[in-house]
């Protein structure tokens, strides 16, 4: 299985690197051959020129697209399966994430007209959140999430899509993310590990940034 792992969040040292790293080991040990999109550290950029605005706008299909986007698009087409990883700001993903979607969903790829983005086996989404679930649940923040990037961004462009929120990881409560932690590093393997059925081969990873 061929897996696009998309990761965004800036710094190294973060509890949302750990579940990267993780979920990492768990695709290698089940064998699957992976492709990175590091975006931090590829400085993807995130904001629409106006030559792509425009584009998207009156549904230019025909036009070219950037030669950044249109690497991400090519490892989304030799690609079984799609997974994002990143932290959750104000009920959202970070802008640089946001900005991914916003470029590489281009008009004549992801959407209108005669789209050429191949329909994904899978896409899973890993959000690291300081909230616990059941807060984000309460307020309505959880379903809103699921809405926008499975209900949206997702859709029908993968046949089985799937949001797991990592919660209690917060600054204001050390004891707290101390104990859920160790938890959810374990489920962040055992995610990878599981993905889309275990290979088992033993293969290298392949990173390409």
């Amino acid at each position: 299985m061929k897996v696009l792992v998309v990761y965004c969040h800036p710094s190294k040292t973060s509890f949302t690197y750990r579940v990267y790293e993780k979920f990492l080991k768990g695709l290698q040990d089940a064998g699957h051959e992976v492709t990175i999109s590091d975006l931090y550290e590829m400085d993807f950029k995130t904001d629409l020129s106006e030559e792509e605005y425009l584009r998207e706008t009156y549904y230019r299909a025909e036009l070219p697209v950037a030669e950044d986007v249109k690497a991400e698009q090519e490892k989304i087409q030799t690609s079984d399966a799609i997974a994002f990883i990143y932290p959750i700001f104000w009920t959202e993903a970070p802008a640089k994430l946001v900005g991914w979607f916003d470029r590489v969903w281009s008009t004549g790829f992801a959407y209108a007209p005669n789209p050429e983005m191949k329909v994904l086996d899978k896409a899973l989404f890993i959000a690291c959140a300081g909230k616990s679930l059941e807060s984000l649940e309460e307020t309505g923040e959880k379903s809103a999430m699921e809405t926008v990037m499975l209900g949206d961004r997702i859709r029908t462009r993968a046949i089985e899509k799937q949001m797991v929120i990592f919660d209690n990881i917060t600054h204001w409560n050390e004891e707290l993310g101390e104990a859920t932690e160790p938890v959810h590093l374990q489920k962040a393997y055992e995610l990878g590990k599981s993905f889309c059925g275990d290979k088992s081969k033993g293969e290298s990873i392949i990173i390409e940034r």
